[in-house]
């Protein structure tokens, strides 16, 4: 596995365990389609939520939460079309949030925005 690739892993693992302990159920992780992949797809009460995960090991290149770039969240809005789609499912609201993991060892910073992408 690569670097990149181990430590995105890493990023969706911490993501996950801090989305549980908030009190979310997690229903799908990596998720793909034909239109890319949906890192964490989780209930948060009545509402739907896709989850995306942006790791960095420092902050060298910024925040991991400024890698959401326009393009990618008109591409999230897409996927959770194709989500909801694929598994049929009708829920009362949908949510876009973002989860940023800053460290790639010890103990990570993480900052969730929920509704990040409207």
């Amino acid at each position: 596995m690569r670097a990149k690739d181990a430590l995105g892993r890493y990023g969706e693992d911490v993501a996950t365990r801090h989305l549980q302990e908030q009190g979310y159920v997690v229903l799908d992780r990596n998720w793909r389609c034909e239109v890319g992949e949906i890192d964490i797809v989780a209930r948060d009460g009545d509402t739907l939520v896709v989850c995306e995960v942006k790791t960095r090991r420092g902050t060298g290149f910024g925040s991991p939460l400024e890698a959401i770039t326009p393009s990618k969240a008109a591409r999230l809005r897409r996927l959770a079309a194709c989500w909801l789609r694929a598994h049929d499912v009708r829920p009362r609201t949908i949510r876009i949030d973002v989860v940023g993991v800053l460290g790639g060892q010890g103990t990570p910073a993480v900052e969730h925005i929920r509704g990040a992408i409207g």
